[in-house]
């Protein structure tokens, strides 16, 4: 009796602190988030608004190119490198990636009108939202299905490349159509990707490798949110006459 509830209480004392570990992740997840798209907002906006900042990054091919390079620099530095560098380097790299996204999604302000800027930010809210909290609480095992969503965001780059000589509107339309749902698919892939890592992290001293995994993990559904809204502005969105 002793040895049964000795077992019995070391089993719930050891989900208690998985789902504690759980918990606190995904807060550090999506704070980190929410600090990378209110950077990014601010960032496009700032731009888009500002006749100077325009004219700098618009004037010419050159800076918004050093913009997207630094920009690929920072996702392979953070994603390769994450365990050599500090939990502070990785939190101002995903701020200064979130910065420079920003200048570069400027350019849906100028084109898009407001109103259909709205309407797919808060569409791209309520459906990552719905499959963000499908990672969370889903018991299915998503490996093989994270598997088929790579082959198929690299299917999807190869239509977009493909398209970029044809110049089909149709094949524009079946782009941002299948763009939507393969990075909805990924939001909740990297959402049950998180959760496994959280069942198994260490604290570390003060939290350090929480912290990093947290940057990394809001990077991944950072991207997932940001991909998403595009694609649902190329889908549906009204161009400015």
């Amino acid at each position: 009796m002793i040895q049964g509830f000795s077992r019995e209480a070391s089993s719930y004392a050891f989900a208690d602190s998985s789902v504690e570990a759980v918990n606190a992740l995904f807060r550090k997840v999506y704070q980190w988030m929410a600090v990378g798209l209110i950077l990014t907002t601010v960032a496009a906006y700032a731009v888009a608004s500002s006749r100077t900042l325009l004219g700098f990054f618009y004037g010419s091919r050159a800076p918004l190119a050093v913009v997207a390079i630094v920009e690929v620099g920072l996702v392979l530095w953070l994603s390769m490198g994450i365990n050599r560098i500090s939990a502070g380097a990785a939190a101002v790299s995903f701020m200064v990636y979130s910065v420079l996204n920003g200048i570069l999604c400027s350019s849906v302000l100028l084109v898009y009108t407001q109103e259909s800027v709205y309407t797919a930010f808060l569409s791209t809210a309520g459906m990552f939202g719905v499959m963000s909290v499908y990672g969370i609480f889903t018991r299915r095992n998503l490996t093989s299905f994270g598997s088929f969503l790579t082959m198929g965001l690299f299917g999807l780059l190869i239509a977009m490349v493909v398209n970029l000589f044809m110049g089909s509107s149709r094949m524009e339309f079946m782009i941002s159509a299948f763009g939507i749902l393969i990075f909805l698919g990924l939001t909740a892939w990297d959402t049950w990707k998180i959760r496994q890592v959280a069942a198994q992290i260490e604290g570390g001293e003060d939290g350090v490798p929480m912290r990093k995994v947290a940057v990394i993990g809001a990077l991944s559904l950072y991207l997932d949110f940001i991909n998403i809204f595009l694609y649902l502005l190329r889908f549906m969105g009204k161009q400015k006459q």
